[in-house]
């Protein structure tokens, strides 16, 4: 589960790391009182995803005249599928530096993993490695004053800053272990006046710990779509390409996502309409990605558990019915493949058999691709 950035955030300060002030802020009028109780602020989108600023989440207000406009430009907006319900108003900083620091679990190595990079910010994803400094801790031993120091020299900070680091490493590490996390991380760690600041941070909970943290809010992740496909029983993510897809099988469906690229495509979603779905619920599940209006759908069927029949009558429930008013291709094999392609030729529907093939075709026919 992950907490949106006003409850890390308190979560870190309870902790001791330092934070800037700030406050909720829900109406353009709570956002002209918050420049009038912390000064200038930063108004930041709180929704469950990164990216935020490059994609206008985050805005500055000086004064409590222009806070209630600066806010209406974000409160109602569509971030990357998300409504934006809510703002956090938080003191504008001064920001000397920029660095990055998290606590996460290695699973190839089975134990806890700090991670800092001195090249901290919205860029931290294109960060080479050589400039990511990492440290496996010992769980038995756990992090000791020593052990962020040194991490610190290694991002040569000054003295003072490396003393402050690696105080701030250890209560992220008691966080970590605290809340049973997945991932606890600030960025960036902004130092101002020769001090550091949390200037951004990210909390998520291992869900499977949550009965151990009744005391934490609870935080539906996803957007309307993802919600109402998770209701038919299914598995979907939703992207921000063009090309609607639906697979069954994880596997299958994160292997239609890599060839739709691979050709030049741009996916709009994961779909797993999983292993012996019935008819209503794959028709339910193709109606909603029609109701997505992606350029094209691309629907790749590997029967086993499920039968190419079955999907083969969802399809056409769903054209007859609502319509699909894109160009759909189709591709099915395994499980009945012959009765499946057949109800499909009959509705002047064409089925591939090679998923490369099909990929191709929906990659053309959305416009896209080499």
């Amino acid at each position: 589960m992950k907490l949106y950035e006003y409850l890390a955030k308190q979560i870190l300060a309870e902790a001791g790391v330092p934070i800037p002030p700030g406050r909720v802020v829900d109406t353009p009028e709570d956002a002209a009182a918050a420049v009038r109780e912390i000064g200038p602020v930063a108004l930041k989108a709180q929704v469950l995803v990164g990216g935020r600023g490059k994609a206008g989440g985050i805005k500055f207000a000086e004064t409590a005249d222009e806070a209630p406009q600066v806010a209406k430009q974000i409160l109602g907006m569509d971030l990357k599928g998300y409504r934006v319900d809510r703002l956090y108003a938080e003191g504008k900083l001064a920001i000397e530096r920029e660095i990055y620091v998290s606590v996460t679990t290695d699973r190839s190595r089975r134990c806890p993993l700090v991670m800092a990079s001195a090249h901290g910010g919205v860029e931290i994803e294109d960060v080479e490695d050589r400039h990511i400094v990492r440290r496996h801790v010992d769980p038995r031993v756990g992090v000791l004053p020593y052990f962020g120091k040194e991490m610190a020299y290694a991002l040569d900070l000054t003295a003072g800053l490396a003393r402050e680091f690696g105080d701030l490493v250890e209560k992220l590490y008691h966080i970590y272990r605290q809340y049973d996390a997945e991932l606890v991380e600030i960025n960036p760690l902004a130092v101002v006046d020769d001090h550091l600041v949390a200037a951004d941070a990210r909390l998520n909970v291992d869900d499977s710990a949550l009965f151990r943290h009744r005391a934490l809010p609870v935080v539906e992740e996803g957007t309307p779509t993802e919600h109402k496909v998770s209701e038919i029983g299914l598995a979907f993510v939703e992207l921000d390409g063009d090309i609607a897809i639906m697979a069954n099988g994880a596997g299958m469906a994160m292997a239609t996502l890599d060839t739709i690229q691979h050709f030049g495509g741009r996916p709009a979603n994961f779909l797993d309409a999983g292993g012996g779905a019935s008819v209503e619920p794959t028709a339910q599940a193709l109606a909603v990605l029609v109701g997505m209006h992606p350029k094209a759908i691309f629907v790749n069927i590997f029967g086993g558990i499920t039968r190419c029949d079955d999907v083969a009558k969802a399809i056409i429930q769903v054209k007859n019915t609502d319509g699909i008013p894109v160009p759909l291709v189709v591709r099915l094999t395994g499980t009945n493949e012959k009765e499946g392609v057949a109800l499909l030729e009959h509705e002047g529907i064409s089925a591939y058999s090679e998923m490369d093939k099909a990929a191709q075709q929906v990659v053309a026919l959305a416009g896209e691709g080499r």
